[in-house]
C-alpha cells in the first residue's frame, strides 16, 4: 500500500514530504513507540488519536483513518533507523521537535515510563537531529499535560 511512499522516503536525496505523507509518517512513529514495549493498548491509541486530531485539526473519523494508515505504514516501514533518518532529511526541525513531544505523550499515556519506550525515543531524537536539551524539554512538556 505504501510502497511508492517508502521508496521516495528512502531515496538518497528525499524531497520534503507532502503534508499528507508527513501526517502518515508521524502517525507511524507514534504507533511504533506505542508498540515498542510489547503492548499497544487503548490508552496509547487514544493518545495517538488526540495528538493527531489536535495537530491536524481532524474529526474523529479522519483521525481514526490516519491512525490506521500509520499502523499500516509502521508494519511496512523498514527498521526505525532507516525510517527516521529519512524523515530527518524530509521534515523541518520544528516539526521534528513536535514529533518527539508527541512520542513522549504516547509513551506516557499509561502513566508508566518503560525503558524500551525511553530508549526508542532517545534513539529517534538523535536520528532526527533533535538536541538532548530539546528532547528533554519535549518530555517535560508531555509530562505536564
Amino acid at each position: 500500500m505504501f510502497g511508492n511512499f517508502l521508496k521516495s522516503l528512502l531515496a538518497n536525496d528525499p524531497a520534503p514530504l507532502p503534508q499528507d505523507q508527513a501526517k502518515i509518517a508521524m502517525a507511524a512513529l507514534l504507533v511504533r513507540v506505542a508498540k515498542s514495549d510489547g503492548e499497544y493498548d487503548s490508552q496509547e491509541q487514544a493518545q495517538i488519536d488526540q495528538v493527531l486530531s489536535q495537530r491536524y485539526a481532524l474529526d474523529p473519523a479522519a483521525t481514526a483513518a490516519l491512525r490506521h494508515d500509520g499502523e499500516t505504514l509502521e508494519q511496512e516501514a523498514p527498521d526505525t533507523v532507516r525510517f527516521t533518518r529519512a524523515l530527518k532529511d524530509a521534515v523541518p526541525y520544528d516539526d521534528r521537535q513536535a514529533i518527539i513531544q508527541a512520542m513522549w505523550s504516547v509513551a506516557l499515556a499509561d502513566d508508566q515510563r518503560d525503558a524500551t519506550e525511553d530508549a526508542l525515543i532517545r534513539m529517534v531524537s538523535s536520528l532526527l537531529g533533535v538536541s538532548d536539551v530539546d528532547s528533554a524539554t519535549a518530555r517535560q512538556a508531555a509530562q505536564s499535560k
